[in-house]
């Protein structure tokens, strides 16, 4: 049984992965982190989840805690602020355990300590784990290289309105993807929206367009128009289970790996 920590376990895609853990028969969860100042600290890790939890779920009582805990442990999964995943990535380094990390809007010192961890600790630190998406990114790369130059790229993501960052990871690697498909740097040709007499639209763009309004769990579209035709790519996430489901996955494909910086493409089998 794979021995799983949730890090941000009280935020929306936290509270579900710690209900996915206590109900997957190959799980168990052996730690569940806030922040100190969090409410759910000192809750147990039942008392998150919405739904019914059998009463010899492993891990059903493991309680809320501010830091992880010296009990062994062969993943964490961390979806809670910059800070934190970064602080997560330094304990894994440490102690050897697997990470898989969905935490967006990291600094690029935060981003260094991901992947400085993966020298000694397996680690994947994935824009979006819903495997839809893992296969849009691969789609729009593929469309983006037949296509050529000539086409407008243009993504617009929408998320609800507590989102804290912005673009959406799963935007920025979707813009990624397709600039490397180009051989384009994103640096150099990506805009995050437009305001003003912004002249005419430069051939080797890339857009971004964020929305944030209501409840959106998260939506993205990826367009490719010339003069004459456009071909659109969107995929719309109906609840967060798509991406907890993916997370779940690639912890127990991580779990147990040599040291090293994987990618979902490789936990789905893409490449």
């Amino acid at each position: 049984m794979i021995r799983i920590a949730i890090s941000g376990a009280a935020g929306r895609m936290g509270r579900r992965l710690v209900e996915m853990v206590l109900l997957d028969p190959d799980a168990e969860l052996a730690a569940a982190i806030e922040s100190a100042d969090h409410a759910a600290v000192g809750q147990t890790a039942h008392e998150l989840c919405t739904g019914e939890i059998p009463a010899d779920a492993a891990g059903r009582e493991v309680p809320v805690t501010d830091a992880l805990p010296d009990a062994p442990l062969d993943v964490t999964i961390d979806f809670s602020s910059p800070a934190q995943a970064a602080r997560m990535a330094q304990r894994a380094a440490e102690k050897g355990f697997a990470l898989l990390c969905g935490t967006t809007g990291l600094d690029a010192e935060q981003k260094a300590a991901i992947e400085a961890a993966a020298q000694q600790a397996p680690v994947i630190h994935a824009p979006n784990c819903a495997t839809g998406v893992n296969v849009m990114f691969q789609i729009a790369a593929q469309i983006a290289r037949t296509l050529g130059d000539g086409y407008d790229v243009e993504i617009v993501e929408s998320h609800h309105r507590f989102k804290q960052d912005a673009p959406s990871g799963t935007a920025l690697h979707l813009a990624e993807r397709v600039a490397e498909a180009l051989n384009r740097d994103l640096d150099t040709v990506g805009i995050y929206g437009r305001k003003g007499t912004t002249g005419q639209r430069p051939g080797d763009q890339i857009a971004i367009h964020t929305l944030r309004r209501g409840d959106v769990v998260g939506d993205h579209t990826v367009s490719f128009t010339t003069l004459g035709e456009t071909i659109e790519l969107t995929h719309k996430a109906h609840s967060r289970d798509a991406f907890a489901r993916g997370a779940l996955r690639a912890a127990l494909w991580l779990a147990g790996k040599p040291p090293g910086l994987y990618t979902m493409d490789q936990v789905l089998g893409l490449v």
